[in-house]
């Protein structure tokens, strides 16, 4: 098997003097996707953001390709792997193309100001493939929270990371953006190897698209591995604390929440 492409080592971090995650070990082969599940403070964000690079880890170590990712220039993280936080700020006046071309900032020197014919390419293709073409021209501003969502992702596309990495992508979308996001990212994942993870509050679409999942409780990694394993009714109570069914579907397993456990 190849080296993984993102390992984390013993990782603790947190905020402050604080820790919400606690001595966790994981790695991600190229081309997988996992997505980190747990309830309201299970440390699922703080975790994203040791990954990302945002945090720096009170213990232990990130490993980008094998480098400590704490210890490599922003620039040079940012060319293998792209974020997509929560929360995105819609900058004023500028349109959709230029959002998008501020993906290509970690592949320029700091003197070159215009993009070049690569850039230029790495940008229409981002555009292209998440469908923001047509409005390319438009202020980001005007857009529809579904529109923003696929802007942004075709933001974090134009850096052309190998890791991608998405808190929450589907909130505030309705079942439809949802469900054409994440399809969207699984072409993607298949047709270009990429590495996804993602935090996420609907477990039945995690389930669905994932082919790992890393159930979290109070910044402890409780399960880790394939939906197959890892999604029991023993492990959603311990996690979730709902009592479940698990049934089988044309789309996979599914769960279906029965009570809360008392």
């Amino acid at each position: 098997m190849n080296l993984p492409l993102l390992t984390a080592e013993n990782l603790t971090g947190g905020y402050q003097a604080r820790s919400v995650i606690h001595h966790l070990n994981l790695d991600l082969q190229q081309g997988e996707w996992l997505s980190l599940l747990g309830g309201n403070g299970s440390g699922k964000s703080t975790l994203l953001k040791l990954l990302s690079r945002l945090l720096a880890p009170q213990k232990g170590v990130v490993l980008l390709d094998g480098k400590a990712i704490h210890h490599q220039p922003p620039h040079l993280v940012a060319q293998q792997l792209a974020l997509l936080p929560q929360q995105q700020t819609v900058p004023s006046g500028l349109t959709v193309r230029q959002l998008v071309s501020l993906g290509r900032t970690p592949h320029q020197p700091w003197w070159q100001w215009q993009l070049t014919s690569t850039d230029l390419e790495q940008v229409d293709r981002s555009m292209s493939l998440t469908q923001v073409d047509n409005f390319a021209d438009r202020p980001v501003e005007s857009l529809s929270g579904g529109e923003r969502q696929r802007v942004f992702l075709a933001l974090a596309l134009a850096q052309n990371p190998q890791i991608l990495l998405l808190d929450e992508p589907t909130t505030y979308l309705d079942l439809r953006y949802q469900l054409d996001l994440l399809t969207l990212l699984a072409n993607l994942q298949r047709q270009q190897e990429l590495t996804i993870i993602t935090v996420l509050h609907e477990l039945n679409l995690a389930i669905r698209y994932s082919d790992r999942l890393a159930m979290l409780k109070n910044g402890h990694l409780v399960a880790l591995g394939s939906p197959q394993a890892v999604v029991t009714p023993a492990v959603i109570a311990d996690v979730f604390e709902v009592n479940v069914a698990i049934i089988d579907t044309p789309v996979g397993l599914q769960i279906c929440p029965l009570t809360t456990v008392n």
